[in-house]
């Protein structure tokens, strides 16, 4: 979401006659867009701010703006915390940028974190989005309704929107005509996606059908609004890949409970097993909170019990980290060694199920669209169907184009392979 707000802030930034830089003492205006979803993100925010302190300390300083999440949940505090700071911009005020700029130029201090969702997709509709990539963030929801205990989109992001369907098609096709192959639609809960008569599956059949477009991917999603018409779209769509990130969060339904999570294990469970229906070659991805207060041992067990069941080919885990202003706030966790122990047992056998699905692939085809070229290197990145990592080695430039790759080793982070002659597409069973 962060990624897409950032290219849309350099489209606005465009208009108001700012030019990109990779040189950063020739910057005059400096955006930090910022995530607030765990505490070690905000943090980061301040030590970006003195490192850029530092390196104007002998020359003009830029016009220093924080947008993002982090800018929406302490506004008055930042300014406070830190004069180096010109401006604070909620993720729904991003829009009025230029006209922010202009203030403080005027040596006025900016802070803008009202909710407007509607105003700031109005605004962003009458700018082109220049995004070239070959795969593209589009993002079609903002906003959560759930209220997860542990959880600060709703207070920074605010309540559920969806876009018009035809203001995102009409993006969709701005984006194929830069040369995008692949579309990520981004929501925080993107399968909540309603617009009038139009759900996640409606625009996703509409996407199917546009010319040009190879790849149609959604993330992230809730597992409440997993509905019948939106899995039905894994046999119906051909675009559509077949690997779902669909956070979890815990194993164990006690927890979930807890959490606020509006769904438990029976659920969740169900939804995976009429989704392997649907496509017999999908495959998961989820989120993982350890040591949320309340889990004891058992919950933790069963939260291991889960992964083996699942096989979750990448698993995101992360020690609960409180949050201001949530209903979680204020509670006790585990004592913290006992957590960095979970988590190290938790990431140890989501690691064994990791390797053990790449070693599955090797020896094997995939269908890779890359996305670009290593620098200094020939050599190329793409990803394969379900979203991992894949090099090969080429002197002809692959850059957009989706072809058969035999996998022939993997690390940690990538797969490796070589182009196969006979490119005929068939997915990696």
């Amino acid at each position: 979401m962060n990624e897409y707000d950032s290219d849309r802030i350099l489209d606005i930034a465009n208009e108001a006659g700012y030019t990109p830089t990779n040189n950063l003492l020739e910057t005059d205006c400096y955006v930090l867009n910022t995530c607030h979803i765990r505490e070690k993100a905000t943090e980061k925010v301040y030590d970006d701010i003195g490192r850029i302190k530092k390196k104007f300390r002998n020359q003009k300083k830029p016009i220093l703006l924080v947008t993002g999440c982090v800018a929406q949940a302490e506004s008055d505090e930042m300014i406070k915390r830190s004069n180096y700071i010109d401006g604070v911009i909620g993720p729904q005020s991003y829009h009025l940028l230029p006209e922010i700029i202009k203030k403080i130029e005027n040596k006025n201090k900016i802070n803008l974190t009202e909710f407007d969702t509607i105003d700031k997709f109005d605004k962003l509709n009458t700018i082109r989005n220049s995004n070239s990539k070959v795969s593209t963030f589009l993002t079609i929801q903002e906003g959560c309704d759930k209220f997860c205990n542990f959880c600060v989109v709703p207070y920074t992001r605010g309540p559920e929107f969806s876009r018009p369907i035809f203001e995102i098609l009409s993006e969709a096709k701005q984006l194929i005509e830069n040369g995008s192959k692949e579309i990520i639609l981004l929501g925080q809960n993107v399968n909540a996606y309603h617009y009038k008569n139009y759900k996640l599956s409606n625009l996703i059949h509409e996407l199917n059908n546009l010319k040009g477009l190879e790849r149609i991917r959604f993330t992230t999603s809730h597992p409440k609004d997993m509905t019948d018409d939106l899995i039905e779209t894994y046999s119906t769509c051909n675009k559509l890949m077949p690997s779902l990130h669909l956070p979890v969060q815990s194993g164990s339904s006690k927890i979930l409970k807890l959490m606020n999570r509006k769904h438990n294990i029976n659920d969740y469970l169900y939804i995976i097993e009429k989704l392997k229906r649907k496509n017999p070659l999908i495959k998961f991805t989820s989120d993982f909170i350890i040591g949320y207060p309340g889990e004891n041992q058992s919950d933790f067990n069963s939260t291991i019990d889960l992964i083996k069941k699942i096989k979750f080919i990448n698993s995101y885990s992360f020690i609960f980290s409180s949050r201001p202003g949530t209903p979680a706030s204020n509670l006790k966790s585990e004592q913290i060694e006992i957590l960095k122990e979970r988590l190290k047992i938790f990431q140890k056998e989501s690691d064994k199920i990791k390797i053990n699905y790449r070693n599955h692939l090797v020896n094997k085809n995939s269908q890779v669209l890359f996305e670009n070229k290593l620098e200094n290197q020939e050599k190329y990145f793409g990803r394969n169907e379900y979203g991992d990592p894949v090099i090969v080695e080429s002197k002809t430039d692959l850059t957009g184009k989706i072809l058969k790759v035999k996998i022939n080793h993997f690390n940690k982070n990538s797969l490796f392979g070589e182009i196969e002659n006979n490119n005929k597409r068939d997915f990696a069973a």
